[in-house]
């Protein structure tokens, strides 16, 4: 265990750190215009990295998990409750068609790993089937595949540190590639023009300076704001729970394919706040200030993903594999975005294709939240979630093809 300069039961000094990290990254893309090139959501990410690899943070902590179990689960809410429902169902189609692309590049990029690193690396066949399953759905997959598979705790633990890495520096690449013009030029930045072009932005300001324009927010908003979210995750979080136990163990393919659907907590919470939003569109509508918290949650959100991006532990333990992840997502990177170029998918849309697929549904949905693509936020959430069900077929395809092809 590495000695850091603020320990890990240490949870107010650790808030702080959270919270003021968040302030930093909010206050220098709202004034400084090198900031439009590096979006707050980075610099968050950058200053987390960094803190910890000085050792100023440890890797892991009590107060972290509070981040990713509670406030990331109180963001979603919250920074819908002012989507159009219409156009949600419109752009979740398209979507989902360059999702599952993407899904596929996936299992391209593991293949091509595989025959790359099969002589350095120990049980590649079965990392390959644990990432290719993460990279199409999430974590739940990674240790869904592990335990399948029945990897060694070494690998297992070796493969989790590069693709913490990894991650950190894959949403980098991405979110810098949203504000690059050269990229917006080749795909087309619609959802970025209505943002820069809408009637509040100012373009003597930065663009998150011109978006985050002061509102008139009661405190009455917060307070009902606040609480239909949070009524929203307990609901939503309850009924997984309940229907997990009411369906129990699925006896085929079919029922294990739609117990997913219908018990995935995350795409439950999607579903029930857009139910409850049409049934009481008017209050909604009224409320002001839903956007700012959600948004500042999940800046929080980005400091904790990027505090695991240990470059000791890379170097200590993991250096192939990083570059063995690193082939993988560069590989999804490069097919997404030419598949995406040949049927006419914007950069929005591959940069969050590719995120759900590498990262999963709730990080692309705080990546389209840090940018001001709101009407994207949705319909990633609902798409993403896809690889929660087919990430684990994902995982078992490939690892069949690498350990029986050769």
């Amino acid at each position: 265990m590495i000695n850091t300069l603020i320990t890990a039961d240490n949870s107010l000094m650790l808030w702080a750190f959270i919270m003021m990290t968040v302030a930093a990254a909010i206050l220098s893309e709202q004034h400084f215009k090198w900031a439009s090139k590096i979006p707050g959501s980075v610099i968050a990410l950058i200053i987390a990295i960094v803190a910890s690899n000085l050792h100023i943070i440890p890797a892991e902590a009590p107060a972290y998990d509070v981040v990713w179990e509670y406030i990331l689960p109180l963001a979603i809410p919250l920074l819908l409750f002012k989507t159009n429902l219409q156009r949600i169902i419109r752009e979740s189609g398209r979507l989902l068609i360059l999702f599952l692309i993407s899904s596929i590049a996936t299992m391209t990029g593991a293949i091509i790993a595989f025959h790359l690193f099969r002589a350095y690396i120990p049980e590649l066949d079965k990392i390959s089937g644990m990432i290719s399953a993460s990279y199409t759905g999430g974590g739940v997959n990674f240790v869904a595949m592990a335990a399948k598979l029945d990897t060694s705790q070494g690998m297992v633990v070796s493969t989790i540190v590069a693709d913490n890495f990894m991650m950190a520096g894959y949403f980098i690449i991405l979110i810098v590639l949203s504000g690059w013009k050269v990229a917006r030029n080749i795909w087309g930045s619609p959802y970025t023009d209505e943002v820069e072009n809408s009637p509040a932005f100012d373009k003597s300001q930065t663009m998150a300076a011109a978006y985050w324009q002061p509102k008139n927010i009661a405190l009455k908003d917060i307070a009902s704001s606040l609480a239909w979210s949070i009524f929203i995750v307990a609901l939503s979080f309850h009924l997984s729970a309940w229907s997990k136990a009411l369906l129990g163990q699925p006896n085929n393919l079919f029922q294990e394919l739609i117990f997913s659907l219908i018990t995935d907590k995350y795409l439950l919470l999607t579903t029930v706040t857009f139910i409850i939003v049409s049934i009481f569109k008017e209050t909604f509508s009224k409320l002001n200030g839903t956007q700012e918290l959600g948004t500042y949650a999940i800046y929080m959100f980005f400091v904790v993903i990027g505090i695991p991006a240990s470059v000791h532990a890379i170097l200590s333990h993991a250096p192939l594999l990083f570059g063995f992840v690193f082939v993988i997502a560069m590989i999804n990177l490069m097919l997404t975005f030419a598949a995406g170029k040949i049927f006419k998918f914007s950069l929005e849309e591959n940069i969050l294709a590719c995120n759900a697929n590498i990262g999963g549904p709730t990080t692309a949905a705080a990546m389209a939240i840090s940018r001001g693509w709101n009407n994207l936020v949705g319909p990633i959430m609902v798409i993403g979630t896809v690889g929660y069900v087919i990430g684990n077929y994902v995982g078992t395809f490939v690892y069949f093809i690498v350990s029986h092809g050769g």
